[in-house]
């Protein structure tokens, strides 16, 4: 063969080999590029519905910690939020399991929800799920710890508060040995020791009564209560009281406010802010009692013609055994529980407490509460119980 021509066909061999060679390499590349990445290991089966009824919050990360899978609860609690764990500390702790293998348990107060200022206290157990997830379980503990708090707050007041009254009584005891033999002396110690029991034994209730509301985070089973009914049982109540000072009770209700909740309850707040206004009024003077209803509120204000509240004591007034005036507070008998105890029945009810007050001019106390819908009402099955809703007293 001639070798020019030798030389032209073998070029031209190699420049088809070089094509194909390129061409290969190319469709290699893409076909590489069009295989899909291996997905994540799915969970193993049946572990979604073991999740489903566990009554614990449950999570599951996979090997980028990203959420898998979640009880509707790990939402509500704030611990998930658009398929991601909210919180670092808890992130951090999945990490530590994934690189060690051990399970973990701590006790973290971390933040219920987005943007708020309350925190919940939980349990958390975190632990391998297979050899890629990481599985969550946390529990709430909020309330066994305020159930621990009121249980030693209970112990303090009592040590605290109780030693007046007991020291009194004894006291009280020795002093009416010591004049046994004067019949008239031994009538005014006695006289004494009732008013301290008296004391004492109110002392106790209120303290139980308020223990038990802190406690309490909801009512068990919330009946429709007659409002007018609950302010013409609370007026009934203080009534002796204020025939006893001469002050005149008046009590006016719309028969149309009415709300879900504890009736016992409800009276005995509304008794403790109109017995607060007799016991802080001056003879001769009026102490009103309302009820109305505000749209989806039904507002109840006990207002007196007393000397009022100093504006840097109106703070602290719903504080546990606070007194704006102690001396007159253990002359009426006065345990510093019962503005407590209206907020605390308040806040059960899904309401609140206010004051409004100015020295010389009385004081007037709000409870705002959810209102019953008026079909509620209306199909409610109770009858009103006591005397005509509005009827005044004095």
């Amino acid at each position: 063969m001639d070798p020019t021509l030798a030389a032209i066909v073998g070029g031209a061999v190699g420049l088809v080999i070089g094509a194909v060679a390129v061409g290969m390499s190319r469709l290699s590349e893409r076909t590489f590029r069009t295989i899909p990445p291996a997905p994540p290991p799915a969970l193993a089966p049946g572990v979604s519905d073991v999740l489903a009824v566990l009554r614990s919050v449950a999570i599951v990360l996979d090997s980028s910690d990203a959420v898998v899978n979640n009880s509707a609860s790990a939402v509500s609690y704030g611990l998930v939020r658009h398929g991601e764990l909210v919180h670092a500390e808890l992130r951090q702790l999945a990490r530590q399991v994934r690189r060690d293998g051990e399970i973990r348990e701590v006790e973290l107060e971390l933040a219920r929800g987005f943007g708020t200022t309350t925190n919940t206290l939980m349990k958390a157990r975190i632990a391998p799920l297979g050899a890629v997830h990481i599985l969550i379980l946390a529990e709430d503990h909020t309330h066994a710890r305020r159930v621990e708090e009121v249980r030693r707050d209970f112990v303090a007041n009592v040590s605290h508060e109780l030693k007046t009254p007991v020291g009194g009584i004894a006291l009280l005891a020795e002093a009416v040995l010591d004049a046994r033999d004067d019949p008239e002396a031994v009538s005014r110690f006695a006289a004494r020791i009732q008013v301290e029991s008296t004391r004492l034994t109110r002392l106790v209730k209120e303290i139980v009564d308020l223990s038990r509301l802190q406690v309490a985070d909801t009512l068990h089973e919330p009946e429709l209560v007659d409002i007018p009914f609950v302010v013409v049982e609370a007026v009934d109540r203080v009534q002796v009281a204020a025939d006893s000072r001469q002050i005149e009770l008046e009590a006016v209700a719309d028969e149309r406010a009415a709300v879900f909740g504890d009736t016992e309850l409800l009276a005995t707040a509304v008794a403790n802010l109109v017995s607060n206004a007799v016991n802080y009024s001056e003879p001769g003077t009026r102490v009103a009692v309302a009820a109305r209803r505000v749209g989806d509120t039904v507002e109840i204000t006990v207002s007196d013609q007393g000397s009022g509240i100093p504006a840097a004591e109106q703070s602290r007034i719903f504080e546990r055994f606070y007194r704006v005036d102690a001396a007159r507070s253990r002359s009426t008998g006065g345990t510093g529980l019962g503005l407590a105890i209206v907020k605390h029945v308040s806040a059960t009810h899904g309401g609140d407490v206010s004051v409004w007050s100015e020295e010389g001019r009385g004081s007037t106390f709000t409870m705002r509460l959810p209102a019953a819908s008026d079909r509620a009402a209306s199909d409610s099955d109770r009858q009103p119980v006591g005397p005509a809703q509005g009827e005044q007293h004095g």
